[in-house]
């Protein structure tokens, strides 16, 4: 059995709560109060109860850490502290509004900028993946690693596709890449949640995943778990983080490479 460490215990019982009271609103989501913040980027009340629960439940737990979470409460800034909790109440807002049940809370520990431990809750599976580093990746209790897949044709990959907002350049760009990786692979899924995309890389479901133009909040969890997974991270622009540049390549090793080849490919 998975032994626990007392920061993972801190992230699983915030998410846990946060979990409880999204579960109450997906199940009553045709009378969510929702409001427009973006072209097709939604935002209900069920994320500002679950944002206000995790940064209570964390808060409380390790007051010194600073917060950086995906929406606007009116509390004062603390992200740059250096040990602070990067946190997505609801990633898969457009799934959860659609009464799709794939969506996940993502909470991650950095320090000094590292990703020092991740947790990604999926309420409606039961499933906890969760990392901390140098102790491996778990769904629950069970062992993660990423798969072992060497031929690119047997792969499955995951991507988020750009949508309304995003510019005309982005799109191009992953029309380019599609076409270079599509008729490579065993097939493309885009399931709206990218820190599940990146747990399941963690646990060989996906063999790689990849997207342009997404928030720290939304792969730092995954980050970790990839990596203590086994698996490789990388940005589509080799000098920088993904972190910093918003766009992410997670793999096995066996096809990281080849993977990462075809992606860059102009």
């Amino acid at each position: 059995m998975a032994i626990r460490s007392a920061l993972i215990n801190v992230m699983a019982k915030a998410a846990d709560t946060a979990a409880r009271s999204l579960k109450r609103d997906f199940g009553e989501v045709e009378l969510l109060q929702v409001s427009r913040k973006g072209p097709a980027d939604f935002v209900s009340t069920a994320d500002f109860k679950a944002q206000k629960i995790l940064r209570e439940e964390l808060g409380k737990a390790r007051p010194d850490f600073g917060f950086l979470m995906e929406e606007e409460d009116g509390v004062a800034d603390t992200s740059q502290k250096s040990e602070r909790w990067i946190v997505d109440p609801l990633d898969g807002t457009s799934n959860f509004l659609h009464g799709l049940p794939h969506w996940c809370i993502s909470i991650a520990a950095e320090r000094a900028g590292e990703i020092i431990a991740g947790l990604i809750m999926d309420p409606v599976r039961d499933e906890m993946f969760w990392a901390e580093k140098g102790l491996g990746a778990y769904n629950n209790n069970q062992r993660l690693r990423v798969s072992a897949r060497k031929d690119l044709s047997e792969c499955l990959i995951a991507t988020g596709i750009p949508f309304k907002g995003c510019s005309a350049t982005e799109h191009e760009e992953f029309l380019l890449q599609m076409k270079n990786i599509m008729s490579k692979v065993a097939g493309i899924r885009r399931f709206g949640a990218a820190a599940l995309d990146m747990a399941y890389v963690a646990a060989g479901r996906y063999d790689g995943y990849w997207e342009h133009s997404i928030n720290s909040w939304d792969i730092a969890a995954g980050i970790i778990l990839v990596k203590e997974a086994g698996g490789f991270i990388a940005s589509l622009d080799a000098k920088q983080s993904p972190l910093a540049h918003g766009s992410i390549i997670a793999s096995n090793s066996a096809i990281h490479s080849e993977f990462s080849s075809l992606l860059k490919k102009s």
